[in-house]
């Protein structure tokens, strides 16, 4: 991630630190509007407000329990068959382990397993667990992940628990590599229909109406047009309605920016780490 939910969902160059945003108000008085998940939108929200910005918080995306945890049971039954297991998002990582918890599994049935994390905050979010990571692609996108387990997977099993609905770059090129790879659903994303009144409201306010609108995966893009009921017909169009017009769009990385421009939507700030510290330094570089 470095372009995330579900993105895979989610910065360009893993191994040099995240990015260091300097302290100084460099974004004061600038309206921002976050879209991530109710629940995930303080670290942004804070980063942002600590260098003097005005965050405008509307969740473009809910995260729910999927319709069956049937199949990620099935498969954390059978762990000891994996060799594997591939998380691309933190939502990934938290609902993985409230199915271990409730199966009354322990890191030791775990401990077998060499795990890919998609990026550092999935990183971190594994190693809370007291599990280790093997591999951080350079990348935080799904194309990394493969060239990062290529040479490492011909004839393994490997887990892959994500959203309901992701890109199949990973399963698609892991069994091209010769790996036998079961996706399983840990979540599922929907667009909080509450959100819609609130966002048109907000960019109809020219009192309220942020300069900057956050996109931290191809999902929230997806969902901001829904909420907007552009639908498909809007695509070519979307930006120039007026309730658009003068408002930047800062995405995550490429893969969500790819998703603005198949909307219509330039990209004017694009991250160069696919990372939440990396779009805020995107965003103070812009300024």
């Amino acid at each position: 991630m470095k372009s995330s939910i579900g993105h895979v969902g989610t910065g360009i160059l893993a191994r040099p630190a995240a990015p260091q945003v300097r302290s100084r108000m460099h974004l004061s008085g600038v309206r921002i509007l976050v879209g991530r998940a109710r629940h995930q939108a303080s670290t942004l929200s804070s980063g942002l407000q600590k260098l003097g910005a005005q965050v405008i918080e509307i969740p473009f995306i809910e995260i729910r329990k999927p319709h069956s945890y049937q199949p990620l049971d099935s498969a954390l039954k059978n762990i000891h068959d994996y060799d594997w297991l591939v998380l691309t998002s933190v939502n990934g990582v938290e609902a993985m382990w409230q199915r271990v918890k409730k199966l009354n599994l322990t890191n030791k049935h775990l401990q077998h397993l060499k795990i890919t994390a998609i990026g550092p905050a999935t990183k971190q979010a594994i190693e809370k667990r007291g599990l280790k990571v093997n591999i951080v692609p350079d990348e935080y996108v799904a194309e990394s992940v493969v060239r990062s387990l290529r040479n490492k997977v011909k004839g393994k099993r490997v887990l892959l628990a994500r959203a309901k609905v992701a890109r199949d770059v990973i399963p698609r090129e892991l069994r091209k590599l010769g790996a036998k790879v079961n996706v399983v659903e840990a979540y599922e994303t929907v667009i909080p229909q509450s959100s819609g009144a609130r966002l048109r409201a907000v960019l109809e306010d020219p009192k309220r109406r942020p300069d900057v609108i956050c996109f931290t995966s191809s999902s929230t893009v997806r969902n901001f047009v829904t909420l907007l009921e552009t639908g498909t017909r809007g695509r070519r169009n979307s930006r120039h309605t007026g309730m658009l017009d003068g408002i930047q769009f800062a995405s995550i990385g490429p893969v969500t920016s790819a998703t603005l421009r198949e909307f219509g939507l330039l990209v004017d700030i694009e991250a160069r780490e696919y990372t939440i510290p990396g779009l805020i330094q995107a965003i103070v570089s812009s300024r």
